[in-house]
C-alpha cells in the first residue's frame, strides 16, 4: 500500500514563503502523475499544480507564477514550492499520486496565511 506524508505546512505572514514536502513510500516513478489540491474551509478540493511522469508541470491559474512544483526521484519526494503567499492560498494542503487506475492521497498539511 503506498503512503504519502506531507510535510512543511505552518502559518506565515502575506508575501512569505513555504515549500511542502510529500514523500512517498515507495519509488515515485510507477507514478502516472502527482499533485497537489488544497481544500479551504466551506470550499471543494481544488487542483492546486501537477507533474507528470515525464516532467511535465501545470498549475492552476490563482497560483501560476508563485508556485513551483518539482520532484526529487533519489528521495521519492515531490515539492510544492510557494512562494508570495496570500490570504486567500489559506488551506489545507493535500499530496496526491495516480497509478494505473489507483488514486492515493497524502493525509494533509495546513498552511494558514496571516498577518
Amino acid at each position: 500500500q503506498v503512503q504519502l506524508v506531507e510535510s512543511g505546512g505552518g502559518l506565515v505572514q502575506p508575501g512569505g514563503s513555504l515549500r511542502l514536502s510529500c514523500a512517498a513510500s515507495g519509488s515515485i516513478f510507477s507514478f502516472n502523475y502527482m499533485a497537489w489540491y488544497r481544500q479551504a474551509p466551506q470550499k471543494q478540493r481544488e487542483l492546486v499544480a501537477v507533474i507528470l511522469s515525464g516532467g511535465t508541470t501545470n498549475y492552476a491559474d490563482p497560483v501560476k507564477g508563485r508556485f513551483t512544483i518539482s520532484r526529487d526521484n533519489a528521495k521519492n519526494t515531490v515539492y510544492l514550492q510557494m512562494n508570495s503567499l496570500k490570504p486567500e492560498d489559506t488551506a489545507v494542503y493535500y499530496c496526491n499520486a495516480y497509478r494505473n487506475t489507483t488514486t492515493f492521497w497524502g493525509q494533509g498539511t495546513q498552511v494558514t496565511v496571516s498577518s
